[in-house]
């Protein structure tokens, strides 16, 4: 019958203390993620430490699929810098090269404009409708590394969502059928 078979027989043959075991063990690494991810939330001061690069509006310096590691300081943005933010209404953060840096005289507040490299004009148009610029509570952090290539996994389970089921049921059927 082959592996599909002996698969079936492993999983037959399971002991309710070995599935404790295995569902134990699979709550402990779930749960290790979720510490580590909280632990670079806090190191970094960036809500999302680390994002994948969805588009081409940052090459030649960033190609899609590269993930980015961010953190974010108390330190004035600079014109040059690379961040990540979100706008109000939209879901997905954006990555783009800070272009012009306005500070307003009363409040001594640092607005920003940005703009993709790749792209033709700023980034006015993407902003909610009549915002001019940037404000810091926009902004999830500036960006200070980067993996090549290594995002593409996660573009691929995004856009081909039953490539995410096949690769989660192929690893919950691993960890229910080791015997250690």
């Amino acid at each position: 019958m082959g592996w599909i078979g002996d698969t079936v027989d492993s999983v037959k043959s399971i002991q309710i203390r070995q599935l404790l075991t295995q569902a134990v063990s699979l709550g402990m690494i779930v749960t290790s993620a979720l510490i580590i991810w909280k632990g670079l939330m806090c190191v970094t001061g960036s809500e999302s430490p680390v994002v994948v690069v969805l588009s081409g509006s940052m090459e030649p310096g960033f190609k899609r699929g590269d993930i980015l590691f961010l953190h974010m300081s108390k330190d004035p943005i600079r014109a040059g810098e690379i961040v990540v933010f979100n706008i109000d209404g939209r879901e997905i953060p954006i990555v783009h090269r800070v272009i012009k840096v306005h500070e307003r005289k009363d409040t001594g507040e640092v607005d920003v404009l940005t703009k993709g490299d790749n792209n033709y004009g700023d980034d006015r148009l993407l902003y909610a409708q009549g915002q001019l610029y940037l404000q810091r509570n926009h902004i999830m952090g500036r960006a200070v590394g980067f993996l090549p290539y290594v995002g593409w996994v996660t573009i691929i389970m995004t856009e081909k969502p039953i490539i995410k089921y096949i690769l989660i049921g192929a690893l919950g059927l691993l960890v229910i059928t080791s015997k250690d």
